[in-house]
């Protein structure tokens, strides 16, 4: 690895498929690739580690691309998730990228094309990880105007308000209890 360059997007493929099949996509840095072996956890992909270990097999790992800066190691990762799919939408992937309830919704005369989604809810991930990162990084709390003005989410619509964005990002950390509310309009990353 290079120092401007320490990424890399890496697949965990399952061995008992011939030719053995990617179960999960992912970027990093040192030993992220296995640190999924050592401590599994319990979301589809850690299950189906588990399950492999169970059958007496080993997860492959294999690092597709290397030397990467990360807004390239975010691209490909995304591209990747989207040519193979998640399982929710039907593909073969364990990552979660979509929110539960999202795949399989249809309205007449729109189509979604496909990746579309995964690649929406991968930047999602990342703009949900900025804001915490900031709510984290001033103890004090953050307000919104804020989150929209110093992370560049503000809207240059013609409209009225300007930050629906930050709202919305601020709104679904609130739900997974990763940020809550202090006095005077402020929003607080929660100590786990």
């Amino acid at each position: 690895m290079t120092p401007d360059k320490p990424y890399y997007v890496y697949a965990l493929k399952d061995p008992r498929q011939h030719p053995a099949r990617p179960l999960y996509i992912g970027k990093g840095t040192g030993t992220r690739a296995h640190d999924h072996l050592i401590r599994p956890d319990h979301t589809p992909k850690g299950n189906r580690i588990r399950e492999i270990e169970g059958a007496g097999a080993q997860v492959l790992v294999s690092y597709l691309v290397e030397h990467l800066t990360e807004p390239e190691a975010l691209r490909l990762e995304a591209e990747l998730i989207a040519a193979f799919g998640t399982q929710a939408s039907g593909g073969l992937l364990t990552n979660t990228v979509l929110p539960s309830g999202l795949g399989g919704r249809e309205r007449p005369g729109l189509t979604v094309s496909a990746g579309a989604p995964e690649k929406a809810q991968v930047g999602l991930t990342l703009l949900k990880d900025a804001v915490l990162e900031f709510a984290q990084a001033n103890p004090g709390g953050v307000k919104n105007a804020e989150v929209a003005s110093l992370l560049g989410l503000r809207s240059d619509y013609g409209g009225g308000s300007k930050d629906y964005l930050s709202y919305s990002l601020l709104g679904l950390l609130m739900r997974e209890g990763k940020i809550g509310r202090s006095g005077k309009g402020r929003h607080v990353a929660q100590v786990k």
